[in-house]
C-alpha cells in the first residue's frame, strides 16, 4: 500500500511536467523517421522509458529530457531497421505511371508542403535543430541538451540548416517557374 501512494505523486508528477509535450515528441519523430506510424511507435517507447526512468529525472526542461529521450529512440530504431530501409530505395518508394500528372501535383504542392520535403532532404544532424528550433521553439540550450551537443554546434549546425532550406526552397521555386 505504501508503494502505491508513493507511485501516485510520481504518476502526477510524470503526467503534468512530460505529457504536455507529447506534441513535440511526435514532430521530431516524424521528421527524424519520415514515417507517420513509426514515429507513434517511437514516441510510445520514448514515453514508456521516460517513465521507466522518471525517478532520474530532477530538475531542468522536461521537455529537452523528453526530447531527448525521442531522439536517442529514433537513432535506436534507425540502427535496427537499418536492413529494411536498404531494401526499398527511394526511387522505387515512388511509381508514377503519368509523369505529366506527376508534374502537375508537384507544382500544384503546397508551400507547406515544399518546406516539409525540403526538410525531409535535410541530413539528420541538421534536420533534427531545425524542427527543434523552429518547430518545437526550443532554445539554443534546451537544444544542445537534447541532442547533447555545445551550443556552438547547434548554432552552426542551424545556420547550415538554414541555409540549405533556404537554397532548396529557392531551386524548387526557379524550377516551378
Amino acid at each position: 500500500m505504501l508503494l502505491m501512494k508513493m507511485a501516485e505523486p510520481q504518476a502526477d508528477r510524470f503526467e503534468k511536467l512530460v505529457l504536455p509535450h507529447l506534441n513535440d515528441a511526435y514532430t521530431l519523430a516524424r521528421y527524424l523517421l519520415r514515417d507517420e506510424h513509426d514515429a507513434q511507435d517511437v514516441v510510445q517507447d520514448a514515453v514508456l522509458r521516460g517513465w521507466r526512468f522518471f525517478d532520474g529525472f530532477r530538475e531542468g526542461d522536461p521537455r529537452a529530457w523528453l526530447l531527448s529521450i525521442v531522439r536517442n529512440c529514433c537513432y535506436t530504431w534507425h540502427k535496427s531497421h537499418r536492413r529494411d530501409r536498404s531494401m526499398v530505395s527511394s526511387d522505387d518508394a515512388l511509381l508514377v505511371e503519368d509523369p505529366h500528372a506527376a508534374d502537375d501535383s508537384l507544382i500544384a504542392e503546397s508551400e507547406g508542403e515544399r518546406v516539409r520535403s525540403a526538410v525531409d532532404a535535410l541530413p539528420p544532424e541538421l534536420k533534427e535543430v531545425i524542427v527543434l528550433r523552429e518547430l518545437s521553439d526550443l532554445s539554443y540550450r534546451q537544444i544542445s541538451d537534447v541532442i547533447g551537443a555545445p551550443m556552438g554546434t547547434v548554432m552552426s549546425r542551424l545556420s547550415r540548416a538554414r541555409e540549405r532550406l533556404a537554397s532548396a526552397l529557392d531551386a524548387g521555386r526557379r524550377r516551378a517557374g
